[in-house]
């Protein structure tokens, strides 16, 4: 079975890296991988962790893109790669641009789709945006939903898809994180393989979402230096978003203080394991969620909505909005409270067991 697997962005890369390295050990495929470039730099840094060698690469990349300039430069690099290759179906994953373009250019051409992380939905068509907009779009499409959870499965039988199309896999991030963390691991950032992560609480902080970009952004970050200046134990690390608002508005909350580190984003290898040694995390990512409930490590999701409930459902993270005063209460719960923190890390992660790859492929090959 020919599979074109299409990804442009550090997370699509990360998540479809597993199943890439399922196929090529099985003799039942032959699979082909070609990137947009939507992302580079960080697209790079995880095809060099998994030892990934695309066959096409369409390096869309520019500064300042628009998302119509990505969707149009995708879906016609695309569109010349589907002729040439012919596959037998077309693989996407997730709700960036990338995939949203990759499913239109497959179905341009009668290519069947397997969308992997299908049936993710917040309710809000602008919120994140624009990709709930595109996995509702993609769903349309798909020929073989790969939900990660029964609430995604549900979701996509309440819109009317078949129940013979939808496959419950787990996600594949978890498999992901099998090839990654490391208890010896040694950091390149010096700072890092510092920081004393048994006796002080050390808090990972990511935050880069459009939608609170200004007045939530500032929220978010007020509250995390109420945190830190309240308890001489904590401290942050802060892998800054190379967007620049990011950095305007973090700054007058962060720039100066000891025990506030805002560092270069991270690739992926360092970042994952630095999130299995912190305490816990503060997050507006989505795939965050996922990956730090299979690592112990409680989430406090700073979003109005989440794709992602079944987390909070489970208990191993909590939706608390962009209101100071709301994360300052859950980050002291967590700091202060031996059984809340607990209760939280040792919740069921319900995001899988580490088998999706694998389950996606039997899938595949079922038809």
């Amino acid at each position: 079975m020919k599979v074109l697997i299409v990804f442009g962005t550090r997370p699509e890369a990360i998540k479809m890296a597993p199943i890439v390295k399922e196929m090529e050990k099985d003799p039942n495929f032959q699979p082909v991988v070609a990137v947009t470039g939507q992302h580079r730099q960080m697209l790079d840094q995880v095809l060099e962790i998994f030892q990934i060698e695309p066959d096409y690469d369409l390096d869309i990349f520019k500064p300042g893109q628009s998302l119509t300039y990505i969707t149009s430069g995708a879906l016609e690099g695309l569109e010349g790669i589907i002729s040439m290759e012919n596959p037998d179906c077309l693989l996407i994953q997730g709700d960036t641009t990338t995939v949203f373009s990759g499913a239109l250019a497959a179905f341009y051409q009668q290519v069947r789709i397997g969308h992997v992380e299908a049936g993710l939905r917040t309710g809000n068509l602008y919120s994140p945006y624009p990709e709930e907009a595109n996995r509702r779009l993609v769903s349309v499409l798909t020929h073989w939903h790969f939900a990660p959870t029964e609430k995604n499965r549900e979701n996509l039988l309440k819109e009317g898809h078949r129940e013979e199309s939808i496959f419950l896999t787990g996600n594949t991030v978890i498999d992901a994180l099998k090839y990654t963390v490391d208890p010896d691991y040694q950091f390149e950032e010096d700072l890092l393989n510092r920081l004393d992560y048994d006796k002080k609480k050390i808090i990972l902080l990511t935050s880069h979402r459009r939608e609170n970009l200004g007045k939530p952004m500032e929220e978010i970050f007020s509250a995390v230096r109420d945190l830190v200046d309240q308890d001489e134990d904590v401290e942050v690390v802060f892998p800054r978003h190379k967007n620049p608002r990011v950095r305007e508005l973090s700054d007058p909350f962060f720039k100066g203080h000891d025990r506030i580190h805002c560092l270069e984003p991270l690739d992926y290898l360092p970042f994952t394991n630095l999130m299995s040694r912190c305490y816990f995390v503060i997050t507006d990512s989505g795939g965050i969620q996922e990956e730090a409930p299979a690592l112990g490590k409680p989430v406090l999701v700073v979003r109005r909505e989440t794709e992602r409930p079944e987390g909070i459902e489970a208990g191993t993270a909590k939706l608390v909005g962009t209101e100071k005063d709301r994360i300052v209460a859950a980050g002291r719960e967590l700091l202060e409270n031996p059984e809340a923190y607990k209760k939280m890390a040792h919740a069921v992660n319900p995001y899988g067991d580490g088998h999706a790859a694998k389950k996606i492929c039997q899938a595949l090959l079922r038809g």
